[in-house]
């Protein structure tokens, strides 16, 4: 089997673990079905003779160690999926990342290059995409020091279960020390047409955009939906979709695109068809490559929020949430990428990330670089994500072009 068909045969196989019926994958994080995958993921490195370290928050590292006491270039993402979510997010920068590491230890197992510099951890970050556990991208940015380990360990669902004890579960709440990093690479699907849109092969992520998100609590009062007269309702869903729709219309404020906002999740109490709602929580997500946009936005709602609660006699609890700033890839890494690129023979341009990812954390720690892939239709967090296989290989060659750089010393050591 060649080294592209192996690499193919995996990544589909990941797939069948937790397949739906619409051919997207549900494997929320530290679910049963995330202990499969992981499963599979720590054994096909001990298949190889390769240890697989689980730290304290769930991370896994596979290890290839060719030079003893050498720290590590870090490669990978995550195998959590969203509720009925995609094949291809997150699962194929880590099963990229495997073969990556494969090809270069064939390589020098077979004499055909030297041991590098640096030793290749592969790695699968836990819960970055937060469908389970707020807030997202959590076990690299705990790696990373962003987030504090005891907090996220402590955080809970919305069953009451919390981090410490899923992990526990499925078998995952590790003990181990991370590897020693000295830089991270990271390849991705784009989620967006961008890339689709103009032709190109591979987009080199120089940015992220600025995230804030607001933690709502509207507060009303539960009563019969019969038998309650219109005027004596203090409706706490009606208020929360009042807000919902203030969330999308303040994008209307700004140039088309330079704002990007929703809210994705409602829990409603006490979610009875016979009774007004008490109580609703909704988290709202607003996105921007310009800060000052996301700020006006943020307070337009804040001020609209106000003038709704004092008219519908509510009580609207509004918090700051997971506001992340703009990060930017070091240029070393970009043109590094790019130059790796060419070298392939393939096209690439420069894009922003709107979207959170591991390397985002991680980059605020080392010398971090991120590659995207096209995806058919910008479509992410669905069943019908899809990019191509040839689009994957393409990838696959670039990471892995980027990786030998890395562990040779390129960029990587611009941050020892």
């Amino acid at each position: 089997m060649s080294q592209d068909a192996a690499f193919l045969t995996d990544f589909h196989h990941a797939a069948t673990i937790g397949a739906t019926d619409n051919d997207g994958v549900d494997r929320q994080a530290a679910t049963d079905l995330d202990g499969d995958v992981r499963r599979w993921f720590a054994g096909w490195f001990q298949d190889r003779g390769r240890r697989v370290l689980v730290d304290e928050i769930g991370n896994m590292f596979g290890l290839f160690e060719w030079r003893e006491g050498a720290p590590f270039v870090l490669v990978g993402s995550h195998l959590d999926t969203q509720p009925l979510g995609g094949r291809f997010d997150g699962s194929y920068g880590v099963i990229a990342g495997m073969h990556v590491a494969a090809q270069i230890d064939e390589a020098i197992t077979a004499g055909d290059q030297e041991a590098p510099r640096y030793n290749l951890a592969v790695v699968n970050w836990f819960n970055e995409e937060g469908a389970r556990f707020a807030p997202s991208v959590m076990g690299s940015s705990v790696f990373a020091g962003l987030f504090e380990l005891e907090q996220m360990l402590d955080v809970q669902d919305l069953e009451g279960v919390s981090v410490r004890k899923a992990l526990a579960d499925i078998g995952f709440l590790g003990s181990d020390d991370g590897p020693e990093a000295v830089g991270y690479a990271e390849i991705h699907i784009e989620q967006g047409r961008i890339l689709e849109r103009e032709g190109i092969d591979l987009g080199v992520v120089d940015r992220s955009w600025y995230t804030q998100k607001l933690d709502i609590e509207v507060l009303g009062e539960q009563s019969h939906t019969g038998a309650t007269a219109m005027a004596d309702r203090r409706d706490a869903l009606v208020g929360a979709s009042e807000i919902v729709l203030m969330v999308r219309q303040v994008t209307q404020d700004f140039p088309e695109e330079a704002l990007v906002s929703s809210v994705g999740q409602l829990v409603v109490e006490p979610n009875s068809p016979i009774v007004v709602a008490r109580r609703v929580h909704l988290v709202a997500d607003l996105r921007s490559g310009d800060p000052e946009i996301v700020q006006q936005a943020r307070q337009t709602l804040l001020d609209k929020i106000e003038a709704l609660a004092a008219r519908d006699n509510l009580v609207i609890n509004v918090k700051d949430f997971d506001v992340r700033p703009i990060r930017h890839f070091p240029t070393a890494g970009v043109e590094l990428a790019e130059s790796v690129v060419e070298g392939l023979g393939l096209t690439s341009r420069r894009v922003q990330t709107m979207a959170g990812h591991d390397s985002v954390a991680l980059n605020t720690m080392v010398p971090s670089a991120m590659l995207f892939i096209p995806s058919v239709d910008g479509v992410s967090h669905c069943e019908r994500e899809f990019s191509t296989d040839e689009d994957m290989v393409k990838g696959l060659a670039a990471l892995k072009g980027l990786v030998q750089e890395m562990l040779s010393g390129k960029f990587v050591d611009d941050g020892r």
